[in-house]
């Protein structure tokens, strides 16, 4: 498959630098002229990134060019962050990007949004998604996108691959502390009681047994509620399946065991608690990787992954998302970024992920088996 990444470092954002890096993944794919670019950009060329786009597209001989700006971006070769940085993925031979209004197969569509341009209409308004949302930790700073060659002011774009099979699957890497119960009671954002005991009090007695079973965590550690997440679906079962939604715990009132979410929930949902966890993110990211190579039926020939700004190297300098990806699938051409948010569908529902991987594996229909 023509399919090649770059990824080129340099002092300042200049569009030569973005020339140097489509140059060399069309050397390496042995193309001259591209049929799409997948471009991605650090947030030093988010406030005028068209002089960066139009040497990408002069660079590639096509004006399919898509990607944004993010705070951080790699490739399967390295990753970078805090400085200006261009990492491009070039198609060519059977493999193309196109407009999602061409979408008459209903592929899942590739969607790359600034966080000022989600709302939940357009999230779920019938395609299935994938993708992440461009951005900083802190959800400001300048963000951009493009598509056909130009910055999108919609701030979000949308598009399929033709010639090619997906699979596509999130990876939440928590470590669920808790088995799920019922609530049986909320007001407004308030979890105030789970299976007839207070939130609080299950949450602070799950955290005391991980901590006493993990010999590298010091007995005198306090509950980390910044590494807390709200684990919740409709029922138990779904939870088990990994198909839940998420979110973050804001403060806790040890006064009345209640707990505050980011988000208001449902009496007779199903509610767990999951911690953030390296370990257990490197090995659900290994499970996914494998489960999705085995859902396309093929060698993987180049891949997505959009990784949230607080995993990767976060966690002590090292990406092991990256890490995982490279290692289980050697030399495959990968292209991403590290977001504020990411996409996926989960239970026919399209999700924005907090702390979770989002990859995509694609395989070249004409290799595959078909029967």
């Amino acid at each position: 498959m023509k399919v090649a990444t770059s990824i080129v470092l340099g002092n300042k954002a200049t569009p030569a630098l973005v020339a140097e890096a489509v140059a060399k993944a069309m050397l390496k794919a042995d193309i001259s002229i591209a049929n799409s670019v997948l471009l991605l950009l650090t947030t030093e060329f988010a406030d005028n990134p068209q002089p960066a786009i139009k040497a990408a597209a002069k660079a590639a001989n096509c004006t399919q060019v898509l990607g944004c700006s993010a705070t951080g971006i790699f490739t399967e070769e390295d990753w970078v962050l805090d400085s200006p940085a261009v990492a491009v993925m070039v198609f060519g031979g059977d493999v193309s990007i196109h407009s999602a209004k061409f979408n008459h197969t209903q592929q899942a569509l590739l969607t790359l949004t600034a966080p000022n341009a989600i709302n939940s209409t357009w999230l779920n308004d019938g395609n299935a998604r994938y993708g992440g949302v461009s951005g900083d930790a802190l959800g400001q700073g300048p963000f951009s996108v493009w598509q056909n060659a130009k910055a999108d002011s919609t701030g979000r774009i949308e598009a399929f691959f033709t010639g090619v099979k997906l699979a596509t699957k999130a990876s939440h890497g928590l470590k669920l502390l808790t088995k799920p119960k019922k609530i049986q009671h909320i007001n407004g954002y308030d979890i105030e009681l789970l299976d007839n005991k207070s939130p609080f009090a299950a949450l602070q007695k799950a955290w005391e047994s991980h901590r006493k079973s993990n010999a590298n965590i010091k007995s005198d550690t306090t509950l980390p509620s910044h590494l807390v997440m709200a684990v919740y679906a409709s029922s138990a079962e779904v939870i088990h399946k990994g198909e839940y939604e998420q979110a973050n715990l804001i403060s806790v009132d040890e006064s009345t065991g209640s707990i505050t979410l980011a988000q208001t929930l449902e009496v007779g949902q199903y509610l767990c608690w999951g911690l953030r966890d390296q370990a257990t993110a490197e090995v659900d990211l290994v499970l996914t990787t494998q489960s999705l190579t085995k859902e396309l039926g093929a060698k993987a020939d180049f891949g997505l992954l959009f990784s949230c700004i607080g995993r990767g190297p976060f966690y002590d300098g090292i990406d092991h998302d990256l890490k995982v990806i490279t290692q289980q699938l050697p030399n495959m051409p990968l292209l991403g970024f590290y977001g504020n948010s990411e996409i996926a569908t989960i239970g026919g529902k399209n999700q924005l992920l907090p702390y979770s991987a989002v990859l995509s594996l694609f395989s070249e229909l004409a290799t595959l088996n078909l029967k």
